[in-house]
Formats: structure tokens, C-alpha cells, sequence
């Protein structure tokens, strides 16, 4: 990912919102480094904490919009077919749209917040919100806050890290990890109340 911080170095803000914007499209270039490098570009004094939050941010959203737009026009069967043949390539399982989904459907508009702070699933989360027509304000002003605090999130550890910024890639492993199993693990214990009342009735 040199080319990345290269981009940023070159380019400032205009190559953050770039980078972001791709990494919202194409999940391999991951913000858990875009991030924290600009972070500590701030830490030298290259860049500003608000600069970085506002170019990234516009950049999540700019991309999480054109993944909802996808969603919308090619419909379920034409964004599984796509995610079946292109999967490997674009490092996305048939099973993370899925599981997306089936937040999505669980848990509603919500669902779009709290992805947003979930590695992968942040972008992804996009697609089922467009499949299913999710008011675009709405799905905007959810996308623009989660996006937010996980940028301000990431740009102020690595500000604060300095030049140890790469270790904020690791613990973000252990926080997505971590996060899924609390997810399904939830899930599971909501899955087990549901069937005991159906046996019950």
C-alpha cells in the first residue's frame, strides 16, 4: 500500500478524498492505514486533524453513495452474480453481502450507523440500503455520522501514535474481530429466544 501514502503526500486532501473514495468501492485498500498515516501527517505538521476528517469523510460518503446507487439500479441478482464471479478479486465472499444484508433487514436504518465503524462491512452495508430504497437523506445523514466518528476515530490515534502509526492496523484486526463475535454472538441469543417462543406458542 506504499502507493497509497504517496498519493497523500503528493496530493494532500484532493488524494485523501481519492483514496477513500476507491477504498469505499474496493474494500483490499484499507482506511485502517489511509487513515492513521494522515493522522500522523497532522502529527508533523503537514496536514490539519480538520482537513483530513472533511476530505475523508466527503470521500466515505461519495463512495458509500455509489454503492447504494449500485444496490438500486442493478437489483439482488445482478450484485450477487458480480460478488460470485469478481469476489476474489474484490477480497468480498457472497457471504459478507449476506450477512450485510440480513443486519440490514434485521436491524433497519440503523444498521447503516454502526457498519460504518465495521471494517468491510462499511462499505458493504451500502448495497442492501439501496436494494431496498432506503430514503437517500436518511441513508446520507446515517452514512455521514458513523463515517465521521470512525475517521476522527482513526486520524486522531494516528496523530496521536506518530511515527508508530502501522501498530493501529493490528488492533483494528482485533476490534473487527472482536465486534463479530459480539454481533453473532447476539444474533445467536436472539435466534434461541425467537424459536423458544415459537415452540412455546
Amino acid at each position: 500500500m506504499h502507493w497509497t501514502t504517496a498519493v497523500i503526500q503528493a496530493y494532500g486532501y484532493p488524494g485523501i478524498l481519492l483514496i477513500v473514495l476507491i477504498e469505499n468501492l474496493f474494500p483490499p485498500i484499507p482506511s485502517e492505514i489511509i487513515l492513521p498515516f494522515a493522522g500522523f501527517l497532522v502529527s508533523r505538521g503537514v496536514l490539519t486533524m480538520p482537513g483530513v476528517v472533511i476530505a475523508a469523510t466527503m470521500g466515505s460518503v461519495l463512495g458509500a453513495l455509489v454503492l447504494y446507487m449500485a444496490g438500486r439500479w442493478f437489483g439482488r441478482e445482478r450484485i450477487y452474480l458480480v460478488v460470485t464471479r469478481y469476489g476474489r478479486i474484490l477480497t468480498v465472499s457472497e457471504r459478507d453481502v449476506q450477512r450485510t444484508e440480513e443486519w440490514f433487514q434485521r436491524y433497519g436504518t440503523w444498521t447503516v450507523f454502526f457498519c460504518r465503524m465495521i471494517p468491510i462491512m462499511r462499505s458493504l452495508i451500502s448495497i442492501p440500503a439501496g436494494l431496498v430504497a432506503m430514503d437517500v437523506p436518511v441513508f446520507t445523514f446515517y452514512t455521514t455520522v458513523g463515517t465521521l466518528i470512525w475517521n476522527i476515530l482513526l486520524v486522531g490515534i494516528g496523530a496521536a501514535l506518530g511515527a508508530a502509526w502501522p501498530l493501529l492496523s493490528t488492533w483494528i484486526g482485533y476490534y473487527q474481530d472482536a465486534v463479530l463475535v459480539v454481533i453473532l454472538a447476539v444474533l445467536a441469543v436472539f435466534a434461541a429466544v425467537r424459536l423458544s417462543k415459537t415452540r412455546e406458542r
